[in-house]
C-alpha cells in the first residue's frame, strides 16, 4: 500500500464533506464537493459538472449512507491527489452495496474538490 499522511488528509477533507452530504441526502451539498467540470461516473451513465452529480444523488434512496476507507493514494502532479477507496453504501431497505471508488481531487484556490469520480463493482 502506498499512501502518504498528507495525501490521505487531503482526501479525508474532501470525502468527509462528500459523505456528510450523502448521509444527509443533500444532493447540492454533495455536488459542491466537485469541480464545476467534474467527470462523474456512478453506477448510472456518466455526467459532467455539478448538475449531473446533484441529479444522481437526488435519485438515491432516503436513508442511504456511505462509509469509505482509503486504500491507495498517488500524487500525479502538484495540486492533484489520486485516491483509490473501498466504499460501502448502506440502505434502510436492502443489503449494503460495496464498491471500489477512484477519485482525483484538484486544488482549487485554498480548497480541494473532486474533479474525477469513478465507481466500479468488484464482482
Amino acid at each position: 500500500m502506498t499512501t502518504t499522511t498528507g495525501d490521505e488528509t487531503i482526501l479525508h477533507g474532501v470525502l468527509d464533506r462528500w459523505k456528510a452530504g450523502v448521509d444527509a441526502h443533500e444532493p447540492e451539498r454533495v455536488a459542491a464537493t466537485f469541480t464545476e467540470d467534474a467527470i462523474f461516473q456512478g453506477l448510472h451513465p456518466y455526467s459532467v459538472g455539478r448538475p449531473g452529480v446533484a441529479a444522481y444523488y437526488d435519485s438515491q434512496p432516503l436513508g442511504m449512507k456511505a462509509a469509505y476507507r482509503v486504500l491507495e493514494t498517488r500524487r500525479p502532479a502538484d495540486g492533484l491527489v489520486l485516491g483509490y477507496l473501498d466504499v460501502e453504501f448502506s440502505f434502510t431497505d436492502r443489503p449494503a452495496l460495496s464498491v471500489k471508488l477512484s477519485v482525483l481531487v484538484t486544488r482549487v484556490g485554498d480548497d480541494w474538490l473532486i474533479s474525477h469520480y469513478q465507481v466500479s463493482r468488484p464482482d
